[in-house]
């Protein structure tokens, strides 16, 4: 039997989760910490590191991310490896499409994007790594260019909503609700099977 491994960012973990219960996938997750996002020179590094640490015990190892700010160092320490990652410039374009993405930033540049996670992690994750429960007159000057809040909602719930608006509502900022039920269990197919989505 293959044995294929998932490097991953945290912030997908859920929804990676969710997509190999529904479709029976054979894949072991090992997800590494969402907070690399606030320093994308780490995760290449950080993929390369548990590349070589699980090649000896599997078969096949994909990696769950997409660019997301490397600036193709990511490419070059997938091509170094001979291994795949997801497709696209970051994980926003997995839940709602590039050219989504790309039509939401053109609309109105001043977009702060939440996803699911971000909307439930929000306060770790944005607020207090950005020091804003110590400093919260700095909120100002962090956001100044921002105009709204989008939040790419995959699992639209009464709770979600709530933690959405009160994350748009400490920045200071509109909410607009996507739907954005997503593309990363697509995508998530195309890596398992050695295609990319579309082929």
């Amino acid at each position: 039997m293959t044995r294929r491994a998932l490097i991953l960012c945290g912030a997908l973990s859920a929804d990676a989760s969710a997509w190999i219960e529904e479709s029976g996938a054979d894949v072991a997750i090992h997800p590494l910490p969402p907070l690399l996002h606030n320093r994308p020179e780490r995760i290449a590094p950080e993929v390369e590191r548990l590349v070589l640490e699980l090649r000896d015990a599997y078969d096949e190892i994909a990696i769950g991310y997409a660019d997301c700010g490397t600036q193709g160092a990511l490419d070059e320490v997938c091509e170094r490896h001979d291994v795949r990652r997801l497709p696209g410039r970051h994980c926003y374009d997995l839940y709602a499409g590039e050219a989504e993405m790309t039509a939401i930033w053109e609309a109105e540049p001043g977009t702060y994007v939440l996803t699911d996670f971000l909307v439930l992690s929000f306060d770790r994750v944005v607020w207090r790594e950005l020091g804003l429960d110590r400093h919260p007159d700095l909120r100002d000057d962090y956001f100044r260019h921002y105009t709204r809040v989008v939040w790419l909602a995959g699992r639209r719930t009464p709770d979600l909503e709530r933690a959405a608006q009160r994350a748009a509502d400490r920045l200071g900022l509109p909410l607009e609700i996507v739907d954005a039920p997503g593309r990363l269990g697509p995508a998530l197919d195309g890596l398992d099977s050695g295609h990319s989505p579309g082929d």
